[in-house]
């Protein structure tokens, strides 16, 4: 018996630590199965909007779900994406971790692991070796394919530039860390909110519900489309090797990522809607910090890739 609690013990201490040794055991047609303890947290992230029921609606609610949903999209678009999966910009080293801590609120693992996948998607980009492309099923790419265990691994190979960086290899351990620290936050807040200013007709535990648990439900599906509908539905200006397309609705709903075929077509740059009436609003924001100081040396679209977009074909 203490031998099974003590295996247990270690499963679970590797499984929190996302340690890689953790599907050491599994044979190659296990790899493809959805992880229990990840689909299990999944579930029961999802199973907390339904909080709502009991905690019910107040204004002050959804204006901080709002700006959570908003804070932590750009969190995942202008740092998880375009700073460590693409490097379209520098920072200092510093700013560099507080990145990578901000992101990991985001609930969608760490940089480093959210940077390799990314990067492995760009050189797959819808083969049947693309992790998350639509061709291999619309729910995998939505969803499923970051539970799986074949998923569960960074591609180090892919991130050499980040690894290097034992502060970023420590936050990699604990990325549900952050996390968890925003629920927290988000119940204290509603707290002290209901004893100092019960007039808000809040609490605690609405707080926690909208901010939380609903902010992150629609933070994580509002992602999760570019992967799916932004490979399916919208206007292709560049012919890449891929099926990205550029969708109005989605670069709103993710602050400028809908624009994916301008991305797929040419990664490295800060700004992914190219022309001014293509809103991004991450770019803004990230122009904002550059006039700041706080990031630095943002990639423009070369002039010959803006050539391409007006002729329709590569000069």
């Amino acid at each position: 018996m203490a031998t099974v609690k003590n295996n247990s013990f270690s499963r679970l201490r590797k499984w929190l630590l996302n340690d890689e040794s953790f599907y050491a055991d599994s044979n190659s047609n296990e790899q493809d199965v959805i992880d229990g303890f990840r689909m299990s947290v999944f579930v029961l992230i999802h199973l907390g909007c339904l909080g709502v029921f009991f905690v019910g609606i107040s204004w002050v609610a959804v204006v901080i779900a709002f700006m959570l949903y908003l804070t932590r999209m750009f969190f995942i678009t202008a740092f998880f994406h375009r700073f460590f999966s693409h490097k379209s910009y520098q920072v200092s080293r510093s700013m560099q971790f507080i990145m990578a801590l901000a992101g990991c609120t985001a609930g969608q693992r760490g940089p480093l692991w959210w940077a390799s996948h990314h990067r492995e998607h760009h050189i797959k980009s819808d083969t049947s070796e693309d992790p998350h492309s639509p061709k291999n099923g619309f729910l995998n790419s939505h969803t499923l394919w970051f539970l799986k265990k074949s998923n569960f691994s960074m591609k180090k190979e892919r991130i050499k530039d980040l690894l290097k960086y034992p502060e970023l290899a420590t936050l990699e351990r604990i990325d549900w860390a952050p996390f968890i620290l925003l629920a927290v936050f988000c119940f204290a807040l509603g707290y002290l909110l209901e004893i100092f200013y019960p007039t808000l007709g809040t609490s605690g535990l609405q707080i926690l519900v909208w901010g939380f648990f609903i902010s992150t439900v629609i933070l994580y599906h509002a992602t999760y489309t570019i992967n799916s509908l932004c490979h399916k539905y919208g206007r292709r200006r560049f012919n890449t090797n891929d099926d990205s397309r550029n969708n109005f609705l989605l670069a709103l709903l993710t602050l400028g990522e809908g624009w994916h075929n301008n991305h797929h077509r040419y990664p490295i740059s800060t700004r992914q809607g190219f022309y001014w009436w293509e809103l991004d609003l991450s770019y803004f924001a990230l122009w904002l910090m550059s006039r700041l100081g706080l990031i630095y040396s943002m990639r423009p679209v070369p002039a010959q890739v803006m050539l391409e977009s007006k002729t329709g074909s590569r000069p």
